[in-house]
């Protein structure tokens, strides 16, 4: 049976299964440990699936309102499971990544620009450093198997070809990133240049978005008996907007970003339809999201309004992105307008694993899992932040921020500002009356306008003057 032919039918099944939620977390065998053998107690952890787009917003998924596109599999997830309003990445690749595997703000861990390894070299993603803690190797630790499929972006597997399992993974498929001197990595489409556990090479005449899924899908297949952890970086529908297989002839630069962003849903239903295959999917939480907003080449419109492409600015469409959890035995299907950021995922997934959360101030990012699990109404987030606009820059010193203190987006559900690199506050925006920040109230005297900026200065406040620097071993020449 078609996925998205099962939406009523999950949604019938949700309201009896929603007792047993518990038995995807600790909880459960806490309560009813007389109940669980030991081939049961695998569902204390449940699954986890972390699908990642590369480069898109809200105005190119049909459940957010998108016009002139559909996105079937991707509005299914939506309709039967949890689905966020403001959830922040970073507006950038790089530090959207780090942040997500780390569970620490930019401004910690000194990733904080846009830093293509494999390009620029120099500086790495340093595994032997604590600030680069994973939640695979955490994970990994507490007896999930790990794989990841799509783009790493922040090692060059030339220095290091075991990057990835040194970061906690057993397996992997990963494009490699554009090679410095090396042409034929720059492809990460038609016959794309990937990194698996036995090296690097080109894989002619095939389709690197299908040999990702694939992987996922024998990955599954593989460990389905043992608790996973799957993070699915995907590469589309970065530029450059190329032809897919099966619409070889498109000529439209708009129409070829249309058919990148469905396949992009095809591969999602081809997942979820995997679980299922295999018995995975009640005990399988996925999470759907993207790393930052849409390249500004491309306009979509929601609900009526064009939406340029916000990747790189401070504006709801570059930072906050869809979001989007499902599992059918645990997470109740509902909207929030909840506050979370990628720094929250780290924790989140070591509570729905039934383990400690590391202490802060190692993790910024708060557990989402009691508001996921519908314990909680909310998330316990009273702000969200995103930062690291523009390119980083080397000095005497190595790889380094652009400037001593990043400019940066500060909101909570109604309130956003903008900060400058002098931490300065220099944009107020109401986001319920003002959704496309067009109007300023910096300058209001309004009382709800002025408690917002002593509310956001004092968090502010609370940041170091300086963000720390990318902490690496440097290469020997």
């Amino acid at each position: 049976m078609p996925y998205n032919s099962k939406i009523d039918n999950m949604k019938e099944q949700y309201s009896r299964r929603h007792f047993f939620k518990l038995t995807g977390c600790s909880v459960f065998s806490a309560m009813f440990p007389q109940l669980l053998t030991a081939n049961d107690s695998k569902a204390t952890k449940p699954n986890i699936l972390f699908i990642m787009l590369d480069d898109l917003g809200k105005e190119w998924i049909s459940c957010y309102g998108a016009e002139n596109i559909k996105t079937p599999n991707i509005d299914a997830l939506a309709t039967t499971g949890m689905k966020f309003h403001n959830a922040y990445s970073m507006p950038q690749c790089t530090p959207s990544r780090v942040s997500l595997l780390t569970g620490q703000y930019p401004w910690r861990t000194g990733w904080i620009n846009l830093w293509d390894v494999p390009r620029n070299g120099i500086a790495y993603f340093d595994w032997k450093q604590p600030e680069n803690m994973t939640f695979a190797r955490m994970l990994k630790k507490a007896g999930y198997t790990t794989a990841a499929a799509g783009k790493w972006h922040v090692n060059d597997f030339r220095v290091e070809p075991q990057a990835m399992k040194k970061h906690g993974f057993d397996d992997w498929c990963m494009w490699t990133g554009y090679e410095s001197n090396n042409r034929p990595s720059r492809r990460r489409y038609h016959h794309p240049y990937l990194n698996t556990p036995q090296g690097s090479k080109t894989y002619k005449n095939q389709f690197g978005p299908n040999i990702f899924a694939d992987f996922l899908v024998d990955f599954m297949d593989k460990h389905r008996d043992k608790p996973m952890m799957m993070y699915y970086p995907m590469v589309l529908p970065h530029v450059p907007f190329i032809n897919i297989p099966g619409k070889p002839k498109t000529k439209s630069f708009l129409q070829r970003h249309i058919n990148m962003v469905e396949h992009v849903d095809s591969l999602v239903g081809q997942l979820i339809s995997a679980l299922d295959r295999f018995g995975l999917r009640d005990n399988t939480i996925v999470f759907f999201t993207g790393d930052n907003g849409t390249t500004p080449k491309i306009t979509g419109n929601i609900n009526g309004h064009k939406i340029a492409g916000g990747k790189k600015t401070k504006l709801e469409s570059g930072v906050c992105t869809p979001f989007i959890v499902n599992c059918p035995n645990m997470i109740p299907s509902k909207e929030t307008h909840a506050l979370t950021d990628f720094t929250d995922m780290l924790p989140t997934f070591m509570e729905l694993a039934g383990e400690n959360i590391p202490p802060a101030p190692s993790i910024d990012g708060k557990s989402i899992a009691p508001l996921l699990l519908g314990n909680n109404q909310d998330s316990g987030r009273d702000w969200i932040m995103s930062m690291g606009h523009g390119p980083a820059r080397v000095d005497d010193k190595g790889v380094r921020g652009q400037f001593d203190f990043a400019s940066r987006v500060i909101r909570d559900k109604k309130h956003k500002v903008w900060v400058n690199k002098n931490r300065a506050i220099f944009r107020l925006h109401d986001l319920k009356s003002d959704p496309y920040e067009q109007k300023n109230l910096l300058n209001s005297h309004q009382p709800e306008h002025v408690a917002a900026l002593k509310k956001f200065q004092a968090i502010l406040d609370t940041m170091p003057e300086k963000d720390a620097r990318p902490k690496y071993t440097p290469r020997k020449s």
